[in-house]
C-alpha cells in the first residue's frame, strides 16, 4: 500500500465477535483507523494466528463471566506480525521493519485479526530477516507465555525432573525447549503419535507418567490431576489464572498471565528463526475466511497454528 492510500484511508477491516456463542459468531466488520501516539506504532498486519483464547471468547465463556463488556463487539486475536505503517513521537521505527507483537487482555473492540493494530512500540520486536511474517505470528502469544511458566518454575534443583504436559503443543512445545536452559531435565507428557517430535526438542518422552515429579508445568490444563503428580514440596505451573489447583503438600502453585515483552519476544524470534524453536503452521487463510478457521482450529488433533493473513 502506497503512502497516499495509507493517508486517506480512514477505516481497515477486522474481525469481531458481535453475538458470542452464535455458530457463525466472528464477523469481518470496518472499524476506524487509529492514529498513533506517543510511544506507539500502527502496524499493518501481514498474519495473525489463531489461538484457543480467541475460541474461548467466540463461545461466549468470558461474556458470560463479566470478564468482556463491550457495547457493540468484541475484537480477537491476540498475536500478529507484520511491518510498521505509521511511528507515532518518540519511536525509533522506521515505516516497513518487520515486526511481530503481542496484545493482550479480553475486553477490548478490537485486536490482531485485522488489517491493522495499534500497539505501543517497547512491546514490539524486529523478525528476523530469515523468518516469514506467517511463521513470526504464531510465536509472541505461545512462546512468551512457555518463557513466563519458565521464568515461575525457576531455576531447577540438583537433577530436578518437570514435566511438561501437553509437551507437543503450541505453548507446551516451547516450555519443553526452554526449561532446558534453567537446569531441568525434561519428559514430555503426550500422545504416542507425538513423541518424535518431543525428543526432538531434547526432553524424554512419556505417555503416562507416575508421581515423584520435581515440578509440573501443566499446560495441558490436567489441574489437580497434574498437582498430584508432583512429589511434596514441589512446583506447578498451570497455564490458567485464577483457576489454579489448590496448594497441598507444600506444592508451590502459580499459573502464568501473560505480558507483552517486546526484549524477550525478539530473543524467541532469533532462536525460531534458527529452527532451535518450533514454529509450527497448520494452514493459512484469508480474514475473510476467519469464521471457517475458527471452526477448523476447533477440532481435535490440530498440530500447529491456523494463520488469518488480511
Amino acid at each position: 500500500m502506497s503512502a497516499t492510500e495509507l493517508r486517506t484511508i480512514t477505516t481497515y477491516r477486522a474481525a469481531v465477535v458481535r453475538t458470542p456463542g452464535a455458530p457463525d459468531a466472528v464477523e469481518i466488520v470496518e472499524v476506524p483507523l487509529p492514529e498513533p501516539g506517543p510511544g506507539e506504532a500502527r502496524v499493518r498486519v501481514a498474519a495473525a494466528s489463531v489461538n484457543p483464547v480467541d475460541l474461548t471468547t467466540a463461545s461466549g465463556w468470558f461474556h458470560e463471566r463479566g470478564l468482556i463488556d463491550q457495547p457493540e463487539h468484541t475484537g480477537t486475536g491476540w498475536d500478529f506480525a507484520g511491518t510498521v505503517a505509521v511511528a507515532g513521537p518518540g519511536v525509533d521505527l522506521a515505516v516497513g521493519t518487520r515486526v511481530a507483537g503481542l496484545v493482550t487482555g479480553f475486553d477490548r473492540a478490537v485486536g490482531t485479526h485485522a488489517e491493522y493494530v495499534l500497539v505501543p512500540a517497547a512491546d514490539l520486536a524486529v523478525v528476523p530477516d530469515d523468518l516469514g511474517l506467517v511463521e513470526a505470528s504464531t510465536v509472541p502469544l505461545n512462546g512468551l507465555a512457555a518463557a513466563q511458566i519458565v521464568d515461575l518454575l525457576g531455576d531447577a534443583p540438583v537433577d530436578g525432573r518437570l514435566l511438561v504436559t501437553g509437551a507437543a503443543g503450541a505453548v507446551g512445545g516451547y516450555v519443553t525447549a526452554l526449561a532446558q536452559d534453567r537446569g531441568w531435565r525434561v519428559t514430555g507428557l503426550a500422545r504416542a503419535s507425538d513423541e518424535e517430535y518431543v525428543r526432538g526438542l531434547g526432553a524424554e518422552f512419556t505417555t503416562a507418567a507416575e508421581p515423584g515429579w520435581d515440578a509440573v508445568a501443566d499446560c495441558a490444563g490436567l489441574q489437580d490431576e497434574g498437582l498430584a503428580l508432583i512429589r511434596d514440596g514441589g512446583r506447578y505451573v498451570g497455564v490458567r489464572p485464577g483457576g489454579e489447583p489448590t496448594a497441598e503438600r507444600g506444592i508451590s502453585v502459580a499459573a502464568v498471565s501473560v505480558q507483552a515483552d517486546g526484549a524477550r519476544l525478539a530473543e524467541l524470534l532469533a532462536r525460531t528463526a534458527t529452527r532451535e524453536l518450533p514454529a509450527r503452521v497448520h494452514a493459512v487463510v484469508p480474514l475473510d475466511r476467519a469464521a471457517d478457521a475458527y471452526r477448523a482450529a476447533g477440532g481435535s488433533g490440530v498440530r500447529g497454528r491456523w494463520v488469518l493473513t488480511p
